[in-house]
C-alpha cells in the first residue's frame, strides 16, 4: 500500500510478506522503490528521499504493545537500504495500515495504537478517527507542505529520548565547539545537531536549492556532521542519514523559530517529525544553541517551528532532574492518506508477484 505519512510518502508493507532475509529484503525493496537511479524512473519511488520510504509493519508480540513498525530509507541515487533511524512521518499511517491489513481489529469512532518503533525500540500511541471500523481519512487538520485537509492523527511518543544514542545529550554538553562552531548535539527520538545559521554565514531563510548550490556552505556543514557523529557515539557516518543537521535562526512568519534542516545533505522541503521533536527539545534546555533566538508564546512547551513550506508545531514537556534535563511527553500532530493498494512488480523475476508465497510483493 503506497501511503502519505505527514509529509513524506512511501511504500506499507506487511512485514511476513516480505523476505525474512535482510539483504534479500532490501534488494528487494530498492528494486520496488527503483534505486539506484536519481529519477527511480523504474520503480515507484519519488526521486527525493521524502518519497523513497518503506514501512514494514506486524503484530506486536511485546505485552501492551500493538504493533511493530520497521522504518527502511531507500536511498535514490545509491539504492542503499538503512534502518538507521525512525520516521515519524510514516508514523502517521501505520495504524491505519494496520486496520486496512486487519492486523488489528478497530472498533466505535477512534482508534488509540501503541506502536513499537523498532529502529529504536520506543514507542509512539498514534490516536486517529474510524468510520464503521475502518480508518477514515477525512477531516478539516491541514499540515504545512501538504495541500488541503484530512483527518487528525495524533502522535505521543514516549522514551525517545537517547533511543539512538543512548543519551538525549549524548556528548555529555548541552553545547559544543565543533570545527568552530557551537552546537547543541541532540537525540529526543533523532539523533540531531542543532547550530545557528549566521555561525555558518547564511540567514537562515534561504530556499533550500539555494543552500543546496552552496557547495562551500554544504561541505563545511558536511565535515561538522561527521564529527559530530563521533561526538554522538555514531561512529564514521559517512554512509548513514543521522545525524541530521538542524540550522536555526530568528523566527520570521509569527512562529518560534526558523529552521533549516538537512537529511543529512539535501535541504528538506519541511522538518522531520522527530527531528522537530528534537530541534524543539534543544532549544527549550538551558544554554542550548540558538535558545536565545527561541520565541516562546504563551505555552512554553509548544514550539512553533517555522521551515521552508510552513509551520510545525512540537509539544516537549521537559524537567529537571538530578543528573540533568529529564524529557516528559512528546507529541504532535500529523495527517495521512491511503493513496493506492495494489501489487508492485520488482525487476528481477525472482521478486515477481508470482515468484512469491503470498501471490504479491
Amino acid at each position: 500500500m503506497v501511503m502519505r505519512g505527514g509529509t513524506s510518502k512511501g511504500a506499507y508493507f506487511v512485514a511476513d510478506e516480505l523476505p525474512d532475509d535482510p539483504d534479500e529484503r532490501d534488494l528487494l525493496l530498492a528494486e520496488v522503490m527503483g534505486s539506484p537511479d536519481p529519477r527511480q524512473i523504474d520503480g515507484i519511488g519519488g526521486a527525493h528521499p521524502l518519497t523513497s520510504k518503506v514501512a514494514v509493519v506486524s503484530p506486536s508480540s511485546v505485552p501492551e504493545i500493538d504493533l511493530d513498525y520497521l522504518f527502511l530509507q531507500v536511498g535514490v541515487a545509491d539504492g542503499s537500504v538503512s534502518d538507521q533511524q525512525n520516521c515519524g512521518n510514516l508514523l502517521a499511517g501505520v495504524g491505519q495500515f494496520a486496520v486496512e491489513r486487519r492486523l488489528i481489529a478497530a472498533s466505535g469512532d477512534r482508534a488509540q495504537v501503541r506502536i513499537r518503533m523498532v529502529n529504536s525500540d520506543s514507542v509512539a500511541t498514534a490516536t486517529f478517527p474510524l468510520d464503521a471500523g475502518a480508518p477514515s481519512y477525512d477531516g478539516d487538520t491541514a499540515i504545512s507542505g501538504v495541500p488541503g485537509t484530512a483527518a487528525e492523527v495524533r502522535l505521543d511518543f514516549e522514551d525517545t529520548a537517547g533511543s539512538t544514542c543512548g543519551a538525549l545529550l549524548p556528548s555529555g554538553a548541552v553545547a559544543d565547539v565543533i570545527d568552530g562552531v557551537e552546537a547543541t548535539c541532540i537525540d529526543n527520538g533523532m539523533p540531531t545537531v542543532v547550530l545557528r545559521a549566521a555561525d555558518l554565514g547564511i540567514a537562515g531563510d534561504e530556499t533550500p536549492a539555494e543552500l543546496e548550490a552552496d557547495q562551500h556552505f554544504t561541505e563545511r556543514l558536511e565535515a561538522i556532521r561527521l564529527h559530530a557523529g563521533e561526538l554522538m557515539n555514531l561512529g564514521d557516518v559517512r554512509a548513514t542519514t543521522v545525524p541530521k543537521m538542524s540550522l536555526v535562526s530568528a523566527p520570521r512568519a509569527g512562529g518560534s523559530i526558523c529552521t533549516r534542516t538537512f537529511i543529512p545533505r539535501r535541504c528538506h522541503e519541511a522538518i522531520g517529525v522527530l527531528g522537530a521533536v528534537s530541534v524543539a527539545t534543544a532549544l527549550r534546555l538551558r544554554g542550548g544553541v540558538g535558545s536565545e533566538l527561541l520565541n516562546a508564546g504563551i505555552d512554553p512547551d509548544l514550539v512553533q517551528i517555522e521551515h521552508p513550506t510552513g509551520t510545525f508545531a512540537a509539544r516537549v514537556e521537559l524537567a529537571d532532574g538530578p543528573a540533568g534535563p529529564v524529557v516528559g511527553r512528546s507529541g504532535i500532530v500529523r495527517t495521512a492518506r491511503k493513496l493506492f493498494d495494489g501489487v508492485v512488480f520488482p525487476k528481477n523475476p525472482a521478486f515477481s508477484p508470482s515468484a512469491s508465497p503470498g501471490g504479491s510483493a
